[in-house]
């Protein structure tokens, strides 16, 4: 005789479905886990590492970066000395690109462009700057991450140097500073004294370490501090006295180029004006009265005087840019 309901009858396989579930997802989880600590992007960031710091200690004059790629392509691209820049300049701005999957991105990106425009139809010439200026704009993106990168990094370096000579002041030793930091400081000022502190960890000596840190973030303020940290190393003194006067320099100097900045700004947004004032008005034109401007893509002596219009405004560009542009 059945003394439980009948609903109760199905709960022991219910449960036991419920514990085999749980069971096969955390051996799921478990095994994910543990490809994600053999395999995964922090392991795969320490084997880049250590490979880096091994090639270094191989070649002392090669660049603390990343190979530009790997296969027979990265054979190839290594045959070719200005990847080596394009790959110092990925790492300034902190991409987890290669050199190779930039210049494989910039020409699919150009042909793909080229290719859809040349099935809709457009001009031959007008198609080719289109997909120039396609191909170039990851180029572009690259310039544009690193300077804000580099600028960032400059606003944090007095804040560093302050830092670091109040813990010396309190008794602490250098690499401890450092390590102190790297532990309080945002990024991405974090992220490179932490880097200088793990390379000195792992068996690079102090100047070892600096001069990569100097690869990674080439800035002058930055070359002062690594000057002044070895000249205390030979010659002795008081680092925390040099660093917080250091730190005092590089503000004041920073003050005087916003100083500058805001002066300047007029000339800078009059330089604005005149290089996209040319493009803004023929773009209108060809939207509101598209006859009046088909003859400059159309007819040969237009074509003509677009190149040669073109070439002239690139050239008024780049002579505004050096204008405008006030190094401190």
């Amino acid at each position: 005789m059945n003394l439980l309901p009948d609903r109760w009858l199905g709960a022991p396989s219910l449960v036991l479905g419920l514990l085999v579930m749980i069971s096969l997802l955390l051996l799921l989880e478990g095994l994910y886990l543990l490809w994600r600590s053999a395999y995964g992007g922090p392991a795969r960031q320490r084997r880049q590492r250590l490979l880096a710091m091994r090639r270094r200690t191989q070649a002392p004059s090669s660049l603390a970066a990343r190979p530009a790629a790997s296969g027979p392509l990265g054979r190839l691209l290594q045959r070719w000395p200005v990847l080596e820049r394009v790959q110092l300049a990925l790492l300034q701005a902190n991409l987890r690109w290669h050199a190779g999957q930039l210049l494989a991105l910039s020409v699919l990106a150009g042909l793909t462009v080229l290719g859809l425009l040349r099935l809709l139809h457009v001009p031959a010439g007008l198609a080719a700057l289109t997909a120039l200026s396609t191909g170039l704009a990851p180029w572009a993106y690259l310039g544009l991450r690193r300077q804000r990168r580099l600028h960032l990094l400059q606003r944090q370096l007095p804040e560093a140097l302050d830092l670091m000579a109040r813990a010396m002041r309190a008794g602490h030793a250098f690499a401890s500073a450092l390590q102190m930091a790297g532990q309080e400081m945002s990024e991405p000022m974090a992220v490179e004294l932490r880097a200088v502190h793990e390379e000195v960890n792992l068996g690079l000596t102090l100047p070892q370490a600096l001069a990569h840190l100097l690869d990674r973030v080439p800035l002058t303020d930055l070359r002062y501090f690594v000057v002044a940290v070895s000249i205390q190393r030979e010659s002795g003194g008081n680092l925390a006295e040099v660093l917080g006067k250091l730190a005092q320099l590089i503000r004041a100097r920073l003050r005087l180029l916003d100083r500058v900045r805001v002066l300047s700004s007029e000339g800078r947004l009059s330089a604005w004006i005149l290089v996209l004032m040319p493009f803004a008005l023929a773009g209108l034109l060809a939207l509101f009265n598209p006859g009046f401007m088909r003859p400059l893509w159309t007819d040969p002596i237009g074509i003509s005087l677009l190149q040669a219009m073109l070439a002239v405004m690139l050239l008024g560009i780049v002579l505004i840019v050096r204008i405008v542009r006030i190094r401190v």
